[in-house]
């Protein structure tokens, strides 16, 4: 995942991006610190999500809430509850200020740009070059993680094209691809790296990037030969395009003695010392 800030109203408002699923997730305390104006604005959510539970009669008033980890105004990452741009219209639409109906048009100018992005994927791929320049990345890391997200749009569009839900679905044929050509699942290949929130293909080599693009290039022209139609076709499709790239895989490990897939990563260093510190009992 990758975290892209953005501004309404002079305020900053965290949002991540999720390129598996190619879903916008909003940090709903920011937005709830918008609307409200409030220097209270954890406390007015808290109560507020509470009273949505009891008018939904569940613990959980919405489905697609989820708690990311994101850098807090103290500089530390924390927990925060986030949601997707329809269920934030609909926590908007509870909240009364005179705020809500700009703050629906910027989520729909976000959702816009999005759809500018893939009608011209230049337009991503060129502020994708200048955050990983800007964090120490080769050049030629840089090009072939460019080269992968391309195969990865090219795939996505079929699915798209061919009654695959974005999101969820989304993910599963994601995680399937890679399972069978790394023989780890996405969030195992995550642990490996000791990532939370952030994206995997971002901290992966040079390697990794390959063979994946690989896998999804495979998936996708074998898709294509039968016109996988729906979740069972296109899950017997990623299945073969992962195998592909994992019997390439399995002759490079043999000639090289090297494992492919790694726990190396591109964290800052002071992240790595977290992630090595001892616990506390």
């Amino acid at each position: 995942m990758k975290i892209l800030p953005a501004e309404f109203d002079g305020q900053s408002i965290r949002r991540v991006y999720d390129e598996d699923t190619e879903t916008w997730w909003f940090s709903v305390i920011d937005v709830v610190q918008v609307l409200t104006e409030s220097t209270y604005a954890n406390r007015y959510w808290s109560d507020l999500k509470r009273k949505l539970a009891q008018e939904a009669g569940s613990e959980q008033p919405y489905e697609k809430i989820v708690r990311l980890k994101l850098t807090a105004p103290d500089g530390k990452q924390r927990d925060t509850d986030c949601a997707e741009a329809g269920t934030l219209l609909r926590i908007v639409q509870s909240i009364p200020s005179p705020k809500a109906e700009p703050i629906k048009l910027w989520l729909a100018k976000v959702g816009y740009e999005r759809m500018q992005e893939m009608a011209d994927p230049a337009l991503s791929l060129d502020r994708a070059r200048q955050t990983w320049q800007q964090h120490g990345r080769s050049d030629k890391w840089i090009q072939q993680r460019m080269t992968g997200q391309e195969t990865r749009n090219k795939l996505t569009d079929y699915w798209r094209g061919h009654d695959i839900k974005e999101g969820s679905e989304f993910a599963i044929l994601t995680n399937i691809i890679h399972q069978e050509w790394s023989g780890v699942s996405v969030n195992e290949h995550k642990g490996m790296k000791g990532l939370k929130s952030q994206n995997l293909r971002d901290h992966m080599s040079e390697a990794e990037l390959i063979f994946t693009a690989l896998a999804e290039l495979s998936t996708r022209q074998i898709s294509e030969s039968v016109d996988a139609t729906g979740m069972p076709q296109n899950k017997t499709a990623a299945k073969a395009g992962g195998r592909i790239a994992r019997q390439a895989r399995n002759q490079l490990e043999n000639q090289t003695g090297k494992s492919v897939v790694s726990g190396s990563n591109y964290l800052p260093p002071t992240a790595k010392k977290a992630l090595k510190a001892p616990r506390k009992a």
